[in-house]
């Protein structure tokens, strides 16, 4: 066997089954599929059960412990030479292993990851959602863009390693929150090779609010001052903007109460999101939310940025007593 898929799951039936159904669909098959129940309340165990005459797959439950531990469990079950870690909310194309295979094939690696796209059937905002992410507008393109403005680090939604290489690390940490990026950081540190696949890439549906899509990101922004305590020197330009950004719109829109002209940089930055989004979207509609979306990404990351920040290497407190109630309930 050559790859193994390993899927955490919390809560997340319908998801899955979408997930399961796409793999269905690869046109190259030589892999296993390996799916761990999170301590979930709505269990998958029948959608799992629906595709068994149709993959290779197999189904384990266990308690709550977060995503990390529960990636660990099922590394731990998978016999694949390579493991693909999936989030349970994509949905790949017919031709994602088969780009990871010929990837493989013309310049083998330890560790590999690919971007993600929007799928024509998203709802607009949910298009939105996927732009504020992935513009070089809003997050430097580091998500696996071309244009970028720091080295590329897999992420779990979309992320493979050597079986042999993930064990040898001591697979995902405890974080609840960036256990990815530190993951990641530590295939760099240890000198294994890692590169992006552009062509391996996933449809990956996100939040579909505004709202659950600014905890993400706050939370996001937290883990990235709990990343740079982890790892020293990890901090980089492109992480600080945000937090520049959510700074200088509070200086802005405090100004503009003796200057309304102050609003006019924030005015210009919406027309530039709204131009950019409608082109690549080709839709006006999913331009104006994709206005809306940006400012949720830039000050929720850069809220969560500041607050940790001031948790952390002010105030001296310790990753898991900061931020017990958003990570560790």
């Amino acid at each position: 066997m050559k790859y193994s898929f390993v899927i955490p799951v919390y809560n997340r039936p319908d998801e899955v089954d979408e997930l399961l159904d796409s793999l269905c669909r690869q046109r190259l098959t030589d892999f296993e599929v390996v799916v761990v129940e999170d301590g979930s309340a709505v269990p998958c165990r029948s959608v799992t059960e629906k595709y068994a005459d149709r993959l290779q797959v197999r189904y384990y439950e266990k308690p709550n412990s977060g995503p990390g531990p529960t990636r660990n469990y099922g590394v731990e079950k998978a016999t694949g030479e390579y493991v693909l870690i999936l989030d349970s909310d994509v949905v790949l194309p017919p031709g994602y292993l088969e780009a990871v295979d010929k990837e493989l094939a013309a310049t083998p690696c330890d560790a590999f990851g690919g971007p993600d796209r929007a799928h024509a059937s998203f709802t607009p905002m949910q298009k939105a959602i996927n732009y504020a992410m992935t513009s070089f507008f809003t997050t430097g393109g580091i998500r696996g863009g071309k244009k970028k403005m720091d080295r590329f680090y897999p992420r779990s939604f979309n992320m493979g390693v050597r079986t042999a290489v993930y064990r040898a690390l001591g697979g995902f940490s405890e974080m609840r929150f960036g256990e990815d990026i530190d993951f990641s950081t530590r295939i760099f540190k240890q000198g294994y090779s890692c590169r992006l696949f552009p062509e391996a890439w996933v449809w990956h549906k996100r939040r579909t609010d505004l709202r659950k899509f600014f905890r993400q990101v706050h939370n996001s922004g937290i883990a990235r001052i709990n990343l740079t305590k982890r790892h020293p020197g990890t901090l980089k330009a492109v992480h600080l903007l945000p937090a520049l950004f959510t700074a200088g719109c509070a200086l802005l829109i405090a100004g503009s109460l003796f200057c309304p002209w102050c609003l006019l940089p924030l005015a210009a930055f919406a027309l530039l999101i709204l131009a950019d989004a409608t082109r690549s979207e080709r839709s006006m509609g999913t331009g104006l939310r994709a206005v809306a979306a940006a400012f949720v990404q830039l000050t929720g990351y850069g809220s969560g940025f500041i607050r940790a920040w001031w948790q952390r290497c002010v105030r001296g407190r310790g990753e898991f007593d900061a931020f017990r109630k958003n990570f560790y309930k």
